[in-house]
């Protein structure tokens, strides 16, 4: 039932998909990189990131970027999925080793390669450092400060879901929706955009209020998606940190029902991130290109997330059309 409404919704979304002509070269690109690191990856695991095609994904985002910078986007990528997997596997990092762990990264993406921290470090560290290089290099310190942050916030909410978990406290519809938005990492993602085009928006425009009730609504309908995909595995795992968990417990319905009222968000989200993207108001000739690629942007990593989700072996859905 949940695929068939995966599948449906894909057939309804109104946003156009686009692909990188890079994205399956920059795939077997990132398989040469990650012997080297030494990641603690045995040979399911590699297969496993390997069937996920992280560069796809990234290609799906960022569809127009050149071929060094798709390496550098799939690699920031791949870090945050092997960091996801590491706060959610069975032997997943406590709290305490995930705080450990933000604060070492913050370290790092604001203080330069050099500054280390006990938390931070091996592979994870290796990986990072090599993928932050040219985004450090390239862009102005403003928009530094904005991924940091953005960062951040993903791994506050990372271990605030961890909290919750070791408290066996699931959380209820709002608190959910809230929550998701810091732990999907499409606040991370939203920068990249800029680093991508190479065009740098200004913090007021970028933090614009048009903006980011766009930015906002489009996180929820990725990570929406994204719930009915894993619904099956968050089950097992995620203590109630699924938007149609939530919503069963809530409303005491049964999970069946939960993902048609889930679909039924999804579609009105859709309906109000087009006419919201639709009446974003000019900035000035100066800005306004800018502005269009970081709407195209956000829009490419909803359908993006949609198409990549349906595709990857990362996620069990059966074929559909």
């Amino acid at each position: 039932m949940t695929e068939a409404v995966l599948w449906s919704l894909r057939s309804g979304c109104p946003l156009t998909p686009r692909l990188s002509p890079y994205a399956d070269r920059t795939q077997q690109w990132l398989l040469d990189q990650l012997v080297p690191l030494a990641l603690p990856l045995d040979a399911v695991a590699l297969d496993r990131l390997r069937r996920a095609g992280f560069a796809r994904y990234a290609g799906r985002l960022y569809p127009d970027a050149a071929e060094s910078d798709l390496r550098v986007l799939t690699a920031l990528f791949t870090w945050f999925f092997l960091v996801d997997d590491a706060c959610d596997r069975p032997d997943r990092l406590t709290p305490p080793q995930i705080r450990a762990l933000r604060d070492g990264v913050l370290a790092l993406l604001r203080g330069g390669p050099r500054a280390r921290h006990p938390g931070f470090s091996g592979p994870l560290r290796r990986l990072l450092v090599q993928a932050w290089r040219e985004p450090r290099r390239r862009m102005p310190a403003r928009w530094r400060l904005r991924f940091a942050d953005a960062v951040a916030d993903h791994l506050d909410g990372a271990w605030r879901e961890a909290v919750a978990k070791a408290a066996g406290r699931p959380p209820g519809v709002a608190e959910y929706v809230a929550l998701r938005r810091a732990t999907s990492a499409a606040y991370v993602s939203y920068p990249l955009i800029e680093f991508a085009t190479g065009r740098p928006l200004p913090d007021a425009v970028y933090h614009h209020p048009a903006l980011r009730r766009i930015a906002d609504l489009g996180n929820d309908l990725l990570s929406w998606f994204n719930d009915l995909a894993s619904l099956d595995q968050d089950r097992a795992s995620a203590g109630g940190h699924n938007l149609v968990l939530a919503v069963a417990t809530e409303h005491r319905v049964p999970a069946e029902t939960a993902v048609e009222l889930v679909a039924e968000r999804w579609r009105t989200g859709m309906a109000r991130f087009v006419a919201l993207r639709a009446a974003v108001p000019s900035f000035g000739p100066a800005l306004d290109e800018a502005v269009t690629a970081h709407l195209d942007g956000v829009a490419h990593a909803v359908r993006g997330t949609v198409d990549w989700t349906l595709e990857s072996a990362r996620y069990p859905v059966a074929p559909g059309s």
